[in-house]
Order: C-alpha cells, then structure tokens, then sequence
C-alpha cells in the first residue's frame, strides 16, 4: 500500500475507524498514506455534512511512528444527528494539488488519485440505540402470494367469487390475463382460489422447513388477485377468509414459532374501493361520486372526476394524499386505526409496499404507532436500491437513521447473486457489492436486511440462473409453455445450491419465496405467481433448502456473528462468520466456487485462529488449520460450510476486510 501515491480505504480500521456506519457524536478518524504524504506541503479532508455543508478538516502526520511522516490523519464528530457526511482527501505537494476519493465505481473500500474533484465516500450516521426485534433478525422468512398458495377448503371450493372474475378449473393451470386488446387493462380478474385456512393447514410443512416468518401479499378485500388495489382495509378478502380465520391463522403460527408480516399498502387504494368507490360496488359515498364525501380529501383530482392523480397511470389505483390529516388518522393515529388494529389481531409487523412514494414523516408516525401498540413490531420498507442514499421525488429519503424503517427488501442482494452465479462478475466484483452495503447500513439494519432472491416482482430465480431467452421476444403461449431444456436445468440447479448456501450463511434475513424451494419456474408476473406444486415438488431441492435451513437455525454465528471477506477470485468467494457469548463461541468459514469444471485452490491468514478442527457441515470432513493459515482447495461447483468452536472471552468488533 505504502507504494501508492496516496492510499485510503475504508474498509480498513486503520484508515477509517471505526468501521461504516457510525451513530450521532462520534468521533471519527480517517487516515492518509502513500508515497507522497512524507513530503506533502499540506493535507485536509474536504468534509460536506448534511445539513450543515462544506467543512475543511486539516490533517496532520502520525508523530513518533513507524510510518515517518508516510501516514497522516484528522479526527472530527461525525454529526449530532441522523444524517449522511462525505468526505475526499486533498493533498498540496510540490507537483501540485492531488485529490483523493471514491473508485469509479462509488462502492467504497480503496480510493483512487484525481487531478481534479473525485468521488466521495459515504459515511452514515444513525441514531443512537437502534433496536430490531431478535425474533425477526434471527428469523427466516417465507413469502406467500395468497391465492396461489393452497386451498384449505374441502373439495376445493373456492368461496364468494368475485363478480365478473375468472375462476380456473384445476390448481395447476398456468395463470394468464384476460385483457382488453386494446387498452391492455384487466378485463376479468383469475383466480385459484389459495386461502386462509390453506395456509393453516401448510403451517408443519413451513415448520419442516425451518421457516420463523411469514410474509403475506396482501390479504385486505380488493378487486384483483394481487390484493394491491385494497377495497377495505378492515375486512379480510372474503375469497380469502375472515378476520376469525386471520386472528387463528396468527395463532397457530405462533404456537409453532412462527409470525405474521402484512403487507400495508397505503400509497393508493383501488378505484373499486369503499373510499373511491368509482366502480359503485359499495354503499358508501366515495370520493369519486362527490366532493362532500369524507374521502375526497384522500385523493387528488385534476379535472374532477375522471381525471386524477394514480399509481404510475393504472386508472384502478388513485394515488392517496398521506398527509392528509383523516387519511393519516384512519391508517395511522386512530385508536382503531388500521396499522394498530391488525396488530391487536395478532400480525407482528407490516411490509410497506412502494415505500419511495410514502412521505418520510408518514414512515415515521407509522412506525412509532406501532410500536406503541407492540414495542417488538417490525416495519420494513420496499426499497430497491442502497437504502441509506436512496433518493426519491428529488428527496434524500432516511429510511435506515433509526426512526423509520427496521428493514429493508434487500434488491441489491439479489442483483450481485444473479450476477455472479451467472458468471457476469467476478468474486471480487460481488465482494466489493455487498461491502458497500456493509459499510453504509447501521449494522441493526444490515442484519436485518430482508434478503430475497425470489418475489412477485420478478422472474423465478431458477429461470434466471438458467439463463432463459429475453422474454421480451417471446409471445404470451410461448411464454406459458416455457421451460428450462434439461441442461439449463441442471445448470441452474447447481447454481441454485450454491446460491442457497450463500443466502442462508449471510448476515440479514434470508426469504425463500413460495414454491422456490420447490423448484418452480416461470417468467414475470404472472408467470411468477403460478400455484405451488404439491404433490411434485423436486424433492432433491426440496431437501438441500431443509439442510440449509437447519444449519442456518441450528447455529447462532449465521444469524448473529461478524462478517469477513477471506477470498475472492474470479470464481469463489470465501468469507468467515465469528460470534462469542461468553467464553465460547463458534468460528465459521463459508467457501464457494461456481466454475462448472475447474477447482479452486486458495491459502489465507485467518482473522481468528483456532486448534480445533473446522468441520464441513455439509460432507462431514474436516480442515486443520496450519497456525492461522487456513488452505482450501474447492471442487467444481461446490460450497463448503466449515465450523469449529471458540474458546475466548469476546469477539472483536467491526469485521471488515
């Protein structure tokens, strides 16, 4: 490193402590070396704080060291409250002003020079104290899309059909749109008729399966399938249930050490709503037949009343005013209020659907309400970027500073996942991806990052990994009829394995999507929504998700422990996971290679030593390490998952490369 010009990076204590994010009034120190500092004129860090502006913060050398004058530094607090800082190095020499910043690609870790103003690292500062909930930080998570589920109905009814709907005549059709030609809106709403009690009755199968937490897409009455045009907030779809059947689903999930997500979607209610009402199907005057109605302050007209303002030009969904003082009351404040009132049933926390759209101070009284109401909670926000720099509407959003959202859906994951496993970048390309996450979230927030490979969103993660055709090009049959040709197949699985191991040994909350465990595929929606499979799932996958679960719940370190990268390469990434209570703990080492043919050899200085062997929980062999060096060597397409016990007194703080 002393042979660079200038070197910083942020992922190294001695450069940047602490590590990442950092909560309000610390102290903060940053280091500059490299061959040019022992004869710099001059050294500052440009600061700009938010909220506050630029600052310029001399440096100075480190004094009677070993780096002799090679390494200077400064020291500042950070800021008093929640925000973000950013800071580069400038350098006065006599060759002329050199700065120091970012690497081009702004994910932190090592800088780069620049003759003129670089990139910036980020430095988030949060709350003090931030808390998430142990039951659901240590969880793993299941996601269900309602309808497509199980039906727990006897003989397969399917209960209060919705009027003009489309009813199919066995679970296993493939789901397809009725749509106008022209216009291309839903002219007859599908359904499969998945429940409640379906639901109820799969509980021991998602207990066999390791799952903590459930994630419901919405279940509130709507017009759709999807339920994300809500027609009432307070009534469970009948399709779909009751709210008796709802309080016992709760229930018995509990008893089996399970809990319930909603999902809250409350920047637009559908235009077949008790609210809007456009369609006329209830009996309430709603906004959209009156101005005098008490809901037409919770929408926004332009030319009254056809024209209004909706969710992304759909008609079906107008878009709410959350501000609005009797919107936010009935959602939020009242003493029955929806947020307050499904809790009380037995719900222990709410996703919010298209958090982006939602004003921070609404984030911000949804969450204290529910707190209020249940202090252990958990509110997670739909957010498909880096969620501490997220900007939205022209806004710098704050969702993750410690008083808005416990959690995000971690997209970010999912991307550098498929872009590995798919052989589109490198081990340390992923590496430098997910660090960036590392050191800009709250820690709290990291390992409670919502981390899915699968959703309703998006195409089936088996038919990613098997890199199947741009569906772009292909018609509606074809793309109905589609699947993987047996060696795609088999390639994603393998790749599938590998990926799973990965998720399951990660900080945060791994979330298995419906059906994935099973081996479904399927292109976007609403391919992606298909019915599960019971009956003929693969149970070889089946299988390697209930392995990868139980070593995941089994041992404390996946959920809890510190994070290292040990190695990266083009083909494998290997990083450790370390946690200690008390005087014992455990040591893990989680090592891949995707390459199909050729194995991988690599040695590295461990970040803890131990003279225990390290056992592979998945083959059984086990590793010796040579002092603190460990040498692996990894067959084609193989993962490794090695454990050995630690006898120590604490575990060091702030992992990082």
């Amino acid at each position: 490193m002393m042979r660079d010009q200038l070197y910083h990076h942020s992922h190294q204590p001695f450069y940047r402590s602490p590590f990442g994010a950092v909560p309000v009034s610390r102290e903060v120190t940053l280091r500059l070396g490299g061959t040019l500092m022992p004869t710099a004129a001059k050294a500052s860090v440009r600061l700009w704080r938010e909220g506050l502006g630029e600052e310029i913060i001399a440096m100075s050398p480190i004094e009677g060291s070993e780096t002799a004058k090679a390494v200077w530094e400064a020291r500042f607090i950070a800021l008093k409250k929640p925000g973000l800082v950013w800071y580069y190095f400038v350098v006065e020499h006599e060759e002329g002003v050199r700065y120091y910043g970012n690497n081009s690609q702004r994910l932190g870790g090592l800088g780069q020079m620049q003759m003129e103003a670089p990139y910036s690292w980020q430095l988030t500062v949060h709350r003090d104290q931030m808390h998430v909930p142990a039951w659901y930080k240590e969880g793993i998570m299941y996601q269900i899309f309602p309808d497509r589920f199980y039906n727990g109905l006897s003989r397969n009814k399917i209960r209060s059909p919705k009027k003009n709907s489309f009813l199919y005549g066995h679970w296993e059709d493939d789901p397809v749109y009725v749509k106008d030609p022209v216009t291309g809106s839903i002219l007859r709403w599908d359904f499969h008729g998945g429940n409640l009690e379906g639901i109820i009755e799969k509980l021991p199968y998602l207990q066999s399966l390791g799952i903590s937490i459930l994630y419901l897409n919405p279940i509130f009455e709507a017009a759709s399938n999807h339920r994300y045009d809500t027609g009432d907030y307070k009534k469970i779809d009948p399709m779909l249930g009751s709210e008796a059947t709802f309080e016992t689903l709760c229930q018995k999930a509990e008893a089996l050490g399970m809990r319930i997500i909603l999902d809250g979607v409350f920047s637009h209610t559908g235009s077949d709503s008790r609210y809007f009402n456009r369609e006329g199907n209830y009996a309430t005057l709603g906004a959209y037949h009156s101005k005098n109605s008490p809901y037409f302050p919770w929408y926004r007209f332009k030319n009254y009343p056809e024209e209004y303002d909706c969710w992304w030009g759909i008609d079906n969904m107008p878009n709410t005013n959350e501000m609005e003082h009797s919107f936010r009351s009935f959602i939020i404040d009242d003493e029955d209020s929806v947020i307050r009132r499904w809790l009380r049933k037995g719900a222990a926390g709410w996703r919010l659907d298209v958090a982006d759209e939602l004003p921070d101070p609404f984030i911000r009284e949804l969450r204290q309400a529910m707190k209020e109401t249940n202090p252990e909670s958990v509110l997670i926000g739909e957010v498909w970027e880096d969620a501490t720099n997220k900007v939205a509407y022209g806004e710098r959003r704050e969702y993750l500073l410690g008083d808005e959202l416990d959690a995000v859906m971690n997209y970010p994951f999912r991307e550098a996942m498929i872009r590995f496993f798919t052989e589109k970048d490198s081990g340390a390309e992923t590496a430098m991806q997910l660090m960036s996450l590392y050191e800009n979230y709250p820690r709290e927030a990291f390992y409670s990052c919502m981390n899915l490979v699968g959703s309703h969103d998006r195409t089936r993660i088996l038919t990613v990994l098997g890199e199947a055709p741009d569906e772009a090009g292909m018609g509606t049959q074809e793309k109905i009829q589609y699947r993987l040709p047996k060696k795609k197949r088999r390639r994603a699985e393998r790749r599938f394995y590998l990926l799973t191991a990965f998720q399951m040994t990660f900080p945060g909350v791994p979330v298995i999507y419906y059906g994935d465990e099973a081996g479904m595929e399927g292109f976007s929606d609403p391919l992606n929504r298909r019915t599960f499979p019971w009956g003929s799932e693969n149970q070889a996958l089946l299988n390697w998700f209930k392995k990868m679960t139980a070593i995941r719940n089994g041992h404390e370190v996946f959920s809890k422990g510190d994070w290292q990268l040990l190695s990266t390469g083009e083909n494998h990434i290997a990083f450790t996971r370390c946690f200690c209570s008390g005087d014992e703990g455990e040591l893990a080492v989680v090592a891949l290679n995707r390459h199909e043919k050729q194995s991988v050899v690599f040695q590295e200085k461990m970040p803890r030593s131990t003279e225990a062997p390290l056992t592979d929980l998945i083959s059984g062999s086990q590793v010796i390490l040579e002092g603190e060096w460990l040498t692996l060597e990894l067959a084609p397409q193989t993962v490794m998952i090695l454990l050995a016990p630690l006898k120590t007194t604490a575990c060091e703080d702030d992992k990082v490369v």
